[in-house]
């Protein structure tokens, strides 16, 4: 009986071990190459874009797909194994005895003047009969189904995906309906698009100087709490009698650095503006009108002998320096667009 129930589940474990080997072999040989690149599989496509002069871009662009993103990936697993065992015993048992005997008798009588001739015979029929019968039913139900995608395989697939982008391989400028240009319109469209470009450059350039401004601000505002830190702790071991005639000295000096932090980026600005070409500056602008605390003694202007004054005048350089590197990159910008405008409106030829 052990065998006979634990043989069809052994047989499904193994049948699952082929199945995993077979998903396995399928997406190593199927999705990656002999260096463990995975195969990709090269579409290509055109795009047509209105351009504002009326024009139109016909771009050649192609994009490569994973194989593995776009075939069936078999991945059968045995889910239910269902064992159905019946057996029927059936026995018979039946006995029969049979004797064969014979005997025969012959005589004759004679009564009074009659004769009388006598014949007889016996027989028995004796015999013995024995029958059995054994029968049994087994049925084994197995069933599985592809599971899909495995999620490890399919967290892969993602991560390809998210770098998949389609890329130009060429590009002409078509009239609006798809047709050749002229050539004098042909040459007026690439200035245009190569304006339109050298536009699209210069606006990246600008979103990665507006967040350097942005970062270097940032650093300026966490040097600022830095020493507003540093005072704090001052007001704190003070003795009760002087607290009293600090706390509002302290006021003071937190109103002053708390005008910084709401106003870095246009304080900044004016420093930018104000400040010559090449000029550096290894001092903190009194711009800020910064305060230094000292206790219950009158307020102090903030100067170089205070715990963050170094690092705060780092800080205000480097957000200067991309300040200035910013406002060149907005006036190149302003430039550029006010070429385009003049092409698309017709007051500058191509």
């Amino acid at each position: 009986m052990g065998m006979l129930i634990g043989g069809p589940l052994t047989a499904a474990a193994d049948a699952s071990i082929l199945l995993a080997n077979s998903t396995a072999d399928f997406i190593n040989r199927v999705g990656f190459d002999n260096s463990g690149k995975a195969r990709t599989v090269a579409f290509s496509y055109e795009k047509q874009t209105p351009n504002e002069d009326g024009t139109s871009s016909l771009d050649q662009l192609k994009v490569n797909v994973p194989l593995l993103a776009i075939v069936p990936i078999p991945n059968l697993q045995v889910d239910e194994v269902n064992i159905l065992f019946d057996m029927e015993v059936k026995q018979s048992e039946s006995s029969k005895s049979s004797t064969d005997m014979g005997a025969t008798l012959d005589a004759s009588v004679k009564v009074g003047f009659v004769k009388v001739n006598i014949s007889g015979s016996v027989s028995s029929h004796k015999e013995n009969t024995r029958t059995s019968d054994n029968s049994a039913k087994y049925h084994v139900d197995v069933r599985a189904t592809n599971h899909g995608i495995p999620e490890g395989l399919a967290r892969v697939l993602d991560m390809m995906a998210a770098n998949v982008a389609p890329a130009l391989v060429g590009s002409s400028i078509k009239s609006a309906d798809g047709s050749e240009l002229p050539e004098a319109s042909r040459r007026r469209a690439e200035k245009v698009k190569k304006v339109r470009s050298e536009i699209s450059s210069i606006e990246t350039r600008k979103n990665a100087a507006t967040n350097n401004l942005q970062d270097c601000i940032a650093v300026l505002k966490n040097v600022a709490d830095s020493q507003m830190s540093v005072y704090r702790l001052e007001l704190s071991r003070l003795e009760d009698e002087q607290k009293d005639k600090a706390d509002e000295k302290f006021s003071v000096v937190t109103e002053s650095w708390n005008g910084l932090k709401t106003q870095a980026e246009d304080m900044i600005r004016m420093i930018a503006d104000s400040a010559k070409d090449g000029e550096e500056s290894n001092t903190v602008s009194s711009i800020f009108h910064l305060k230094a605390f000292r206790g219950a003694e009158d307020v102090v202007d903030y100067g170089s002998g205070e715990d963050k004054y170094e690092a705060l005048s780092r800080a205000q350089a480097s957000a200067v320096a991309a300040q200035k590197k910013l406002l060149e990159v907005d006036q190149a910008l302003m430039e550029k667009r006010a070429e385009y405008n003049s092409l698309i409106s017709g007051a500058e030829e191509g």
